[in-house]
């Protein structure tokens, strides 16, 4: 089986790398391909990646190159982790938003229209190139917004699954404070990439028993704390929220905040270096407790599972992925992206049935799938008409003066990544 991970230069790298030594009975890899541009950066994180298959006794091989046509001809699976623009990119979604008294963040907001701005026609691009040299390969996006970036693929006819790790770690979490495995914890998880609830936590699978009521009412202050809401807030929903609702319950909070600290991509710059440090020590064969700080946490768990499934491998039966609605939650269009638990298989991920979904989180859903739309709209189309809707249609926005004048800082800071400005 052979593995390609665009943008395997990431400091994110090894994490995965760890987790296919690991877990190589679940997903037997007989070679994995990164590929990225920065060589510098390749070289030392392929290095690492070599070493932690030394150390655990993996008979694997891995290669990097800057190749993509050489590193997706004959791979099974690609994986997408990359960042168009670099950090640098993400330090100005991160800023220019906040000037306007508006979220500053990679995926929310302005900031996340930005991103997927510079994203979707890279991804569409690299996307094409794998259809061409290996139509049978599947394509796994971990690439941020996650939700408009797997839209544009699957629209484009792509085998395509998104993923994202926040299901995964939300398990995890519930699984250590209910001194369960996280195998016997089965989530509820509904809404769209970045935008979801844990509406039940069942223990032992999809008909199993909700013990969400007896966590919130045991450990509310702990969970409340992790998501920085307060415990009242949780005890009136009877859910739990992904730490990105906070941008939307406490809006202005969050920009007071913004404003007084450094941008989070000058604290993973700094973490980065100091990273690349320690991959270039030819000692360090696993990877280091830093890592764990930089984000993405169980995210070697979640790709592995789904790879093993998409191949045919085994896996988890059932796992949160982003893939079209379908029907699955009747109040948005069929052809959104929803991340909800889904039966995955070689044939591609099949959601499960959703519980009727409370008008409190099913109305924001609607509102951002209608930006998703948009958003999606100015990345393939272009046109500062389509960017002011973008940002006139989302939530976190809504108003014309603030829509105008983020447009124009959008496209100012984006113009070298956007062929139409």
């Amino acid at each position: 089986m052979k593995l390609t991970v665009v943008g395997g230069g990431s400091t994110y790298t090894p994490e995965l790398v760890d987790g296919f030594a690991r877990l190589r009975d679940t997903l037997p890899v007989e070679e994995l391909v990164l590929v990225d541009p920065a060589q510098d950066r390749l070289e030392l994180v392929g290095g690492l990646a070599r070493r932690i298959f030394a150390r655990q006794d993996h008979t694997g091989r891995i290669t990097t190159t800057n190749n993509l046509d050489e590193a997706v001809d004959g791979a099974d699976a690609v994986l997408l982790q990359l960042r168009v623009g670099g950090q640098a990119a993400r330090r100005q979604d991160e800023t220019w938003p906040l000037e306007c008294g508006c979220v500053g963040q990679e995926t929310t907001g302005a900031g996340g229209l930005a991103k997927a701005l510079r994203t979707v026609p890279v991804v569409l691009d690299i996307a094409d190139r794998v259809r061409r040299t290996n139509p049978r390969a599947w394509i796994i996006d971990f690439t941020n917004p996650v939700g408009i970036v797997t839209r544009a693929l699957l629209q484009a006819g792509h085998k395509a699954v998104g993923l994202c790790n926040v299901a995964i770690g939300l398990q995890r979490k519930f699984a250590a404070l209910l001194s369960a495995a996280p195998s016997d914890i089965h989530l509820d998880h509904v809404g769209l990439n970045h935008l979801t609830w844990e509406t039940a936590v069942r223990l032992g699978g999809p008909e199993g028993e909700d013990v969400l009521p007896k966590l919130l009412g045991e450990h509310g202050e702990r969970i409340a704390a992790d998501l920085r809401l307060p415990r009242p807030l949780l005890d009136t929903l009877g859910v739990v929220p992904s730490y990105y609702l906070r941008y939307y319950y406490a809006h202005d909070e969050v920009v007071r905040e913004l404003r007084t600290k450094p941008s989070r991509a000058a604290e993973v710059v700094a973490m980065e270096s100091e990273l690349l440090a320690l991959y270039a020590d030819p000692a360090l064969d696993e990877k280091p407790e830093l890592l764990g700080k930089r984000g993405g946490a169980f995210y070697s768990e979640a790709a592995v599972d789904l790879a093993a499934a998409l191949l045919g491998g085994g896996g988890t039966p059932y796992q949160a992925v982003n893939t079209y609605n379908r029907g699955t939650l009747p109040f948005l269009p069929d052809d959104a992206v929803i991340e909800v638990q889904a039966a995955v298989g070689a044939q591609g991920a099949t959601p499960l049935p959703v519980h009727p979904v409370d008008p409190l989180y099913a109305g924001l859903m609607a509102d951002v799938t209608a930006y998703e739309h948009l958003a999606l709209e100015a990345a393939l189309h272009g046109g500062r008409d389509r960017v002011f809707r973008a940002l006139l249609s989302h939530p976190l926005i809504g108003q014309y003066a603030y829509a105008e004048t983020l447009t124009d800082r959008l496209i100012a800071h984006n113009r070298e990544h956007l062929a139409w400005a």
